[in-house]
């Protein structure tokens, strides 16, 4: 079995594009697509139905590719056995990181990372979005917020409790909220994942459970960065994670606002797609994040 082969059909059919796999891969789309019809000429079977537009893995090409991640994995595990040096670790690691985190805590850590693996490149994308890890061809991704029930492996790393927060300037227009009824005079600086899509209210702790209650705003954006800066702007009330908002806070940019009706704290998680495939660099990435996220997350509850 020639591996570079397998390696290049599993990389199409992962992310369903055979010029999105020769871009992860650094190689030729010409050459992508000639691997794989070497290799569907060796197996005497045909492993991709590809159209102009879609690439999608037959019946035969489904059994092959289950069998191909494992065959790669065991190799590498294989290979990891006579590499006990951490710097024998080698491979393009791609991973998607929450804006804030990237910036305030992964990426200024990174370069003890890198010299610890010096044979690992990193392809780091920052967003608050939700991306779709299979799809796009994401090793890992760190996600702060509840998960969906995605068929994706979940490993909890701690969450993030929340504060209420107005810029001063805010405070002196409308007044400091004291209570849920005073929040029918403020406006709140509205959050929604998608645009267009549902808007946060303001979320609080009634005793049994979180509720939501409904307020007016005036912006509604979807990225952590202009959240923030919204409510720096006096545009309205904002509920984030503490961390992000802690250097504001000591700053006197922000102040913190109804301490009694915060918000549910952030699950943080890591998601990765097979426990059994998970190569050897992924997992050193994974040990390494856990180990630098946990000095600014709180130990998970219940």
């Amino acid at each position: 079995m020639d591996f570079a082969l397998l390696q290049t059909f599993v990389k199409v059919a992962e992310l369903g594009s055979f010029t999105r796999a020769a871009e992860q891969l650094g190689l030729p789309k010409s050459r992508v697509s000639t691997s794989v019809q070497q290799l569907e000429a060796q197996l005497g079977t045909r492993l991709l139905h590809r159209t102009t537009r879609t690439v999608r893995v037959t019946p035969d090409g489904e059994q092959f590719l289950e069998r191909g991640k494992a065959l790669l994995a065991d190799a590498e595990e294989l290979q990891a056995l006579f590499q006990h040096a951490p710097s024998s670790l080698r491979g393009r690691l791609r991973v998607d990181l929450p804006t804030g985190l990237a910036r305030s805590v992964v990426i200024p850590r990174l370069p003890e990372f890198l010299a610890a693996h010096p044979l690992v490149e990193i392809e780091l994308s920052t967003t608050d979005r939700r991306v779709d890890l299979v799809h796009e061809g994401f090793d890992c991704v760190l996600r702060v917020g509840q998960l969906q029930d995605s068929g994706l492996v979940a490993r909890r790393l701690g969450q993030l409790s929340q504060v209420n927060c107005a810029s001063p300037a805010y405070l002196a227009q409308y007044g400091t909220p004291r209570t849920l009824e005073d929040l029918a005079r403020h406006r709140l600086v509205r959050w929604a994942s998608s645009p267009g899509g549902a808007v946060s209210g303001w979320e609080y702790y009634d005793g049994e459970r979180y509720r939501v209650l409904e307020m007016q705003g005036v912006i509604t954006v979807n990225h952590t960065d202009a959240y923030q800066t919204a409510c720096l702007a006096g545009l309205g009330l904002i509920q984030a994670p503490r961390f992000g908002a802690m250097s504001s806070l000591n700053a006197g940019l922000l102040v913190e606002v109804m301490p009694g009706f915060t918000g549910e704290p952030m699950p943080v998680s890591l998601l990765y797609a097979n426990r059994r495939n998970l190569s050897k660099r992924v997992q050193a990435l994974m040990d390494w994040l856990a180990e630098v996220l946990a000095p600014h997350l709180d130990p998970v509850s219940g």
